[in-house]
């Protein structure tokens, strides 16, 4: 029979144990309403690039971690385009690749999460930064049982992710991240269609319209001159009588082409309508605006357009710039656009007068 000190002793040690489970009931708990609130935050984000800093740095910050990197797969470029839309820095820990193949050996198999050991050589193509990790879990998103690509969490305690510890909670993370990323991209795609010239790939002018009053908000605040650019491709009309509104279309698109390579991915450019073209040129002068719209209207004349038919045909545009110079008390960002258009089209109407394929700039 035990005695009433060993009775005791026991009862101590129980008690022991069940503070202990209870302390780690309690720690459980706590992680995971942590997760759940952090998968709530990522169906919650409002936007494309909100959801992807939250995959990344809010991760990383929230797990405190070394990094967190994520890897999209993105042939098309739409996602990179989607983003450009928004204006936003690109992120460093954000990997976008036409293909998985070949990025590390787990893509191989990556149907759960791989925890394990950090290696450059096989890991390093994964990781925005790699500096002094040990350990990583990488887990896949998928979606419709297809891998779209990876997120990467990376820790320098070699013990922090191991094939030992349990992966249930980091798949369910991956789960819900994926359909975060297919919502948001299907919201950006769809809050583009609104704003984008369906012939051209463009802007429309609805868009253009938007942009104006927060380039003007933004000019008016640093102090910086902005320059609206109004294109128009002279005797579109003959190109339409001669060959078609198919050919026309088709002159229009590589017109899109041509004049996009030569201006900023932080430039403005919009279909204002028919065969004319806007671009805001943020931070720029009516000097330099008029260097880049000699570039523009060289490099539609530089070379034949292709029609549909096989055939060929010559186009020239001419172009109007105006400059909006911040002064005090202009504070109507709607009637300065309309202004800054306006001046704009009437150097563009000084174009065509004065014999086409030119630049003409507002006289000061």
């Amino acid at each position: 029979m035990q005695t009433a000190d060993e009775l005791e002793l026991k009862l101590a040690e129980a008690e022991s144990r069940l503070e202990a489970l209870t302390a780690q009931v309690r720690q459980n708990d706590e992680k995971l309403r942590s997760s759940q609130q952090r998968e709530i935050q990522l169906l919650q984000a409002p936007d494309l690039d909100s959801l992807l800093h939250e995959l990344t740095a809010g991760l990383c910050e929230s797990f405190d971690l070394r990094s967190v990197s994520l890897v999209l797969r993105d042939p098309g470029h739409e996602i990179r385009h989607l983003l450009l839309a928004t204006e936003v820095d690109r992120n460093p820990d954000l990997v976008f690749v036409d293909t998985l193949v070949g990025l590390a050996p787990q893509y191989i198999a990556l149907q759960r999460p791989w925890l394990g050991p950090f290696a450059a050589c096989d890991h390093g193509l994964i990781v925005g930064s790699p500096q002094d990790l040990a350990s990583i879990a990488i887990i896949p998103l998928r979606c419709r049982e297809e891998l779209i690509g990876s997120i990467t969490l990376g820790s320098a305690d070699p013990h922090r992710y191991t094939a030992d510890h349990a992966s249930d909670f980091l798949a369910h993370l991956g789960m819900i991240a994926a359909v975060a990323i297919e919502n948001a991209v299907n919201r950006a795609r769809l809050r583009r269609s609104g704003f984008t010239d369906v012939l051209t790939g463009w802007h429309n002018r609805r868009y253009l319209q938007a942009r104006m009053k927060e380039e003007l908000a933004t000019a008016c605040r640093d102090g910086r001159s902005l320059v609206c650019m109004m294109l128009d491709v002279d005797h579109f009309k003959q190109v339409n009588d001669s060959w078609g509104h198919t050919a026309g279309d088709a002159v229009l698109r590589e017109l899109a082409q041509r004049v996009d390579a030569e201006v900023r991915s932080s430039d403005v450019a919009a279909r204002f309508g028919g065969e004319e073209f806007v671009i805001l040129l943020p931070h720029t002068t009516s000097t330099e605006g008029r260097h880049v719209a000699e570039r523009v209207r060289a490099a539609v004349a530089s070379a034949p357009f292709d029609l549909p038919d096989g055939g060929q045909v010559e186009v020239t545009v001419s172009i109007g710039i105006a400059e909006f110079q911040p002064g005090a008390g202009r504070t109507d960002l709607k009637s300065l656009g309309e202004a800054l258009i306006a001046r704009a089209d009437a150097a563009l109407y000084d174009a065509k007068a004065a014999g086409r394929d030119r630049v003409v700039v507002e006289a000061a």
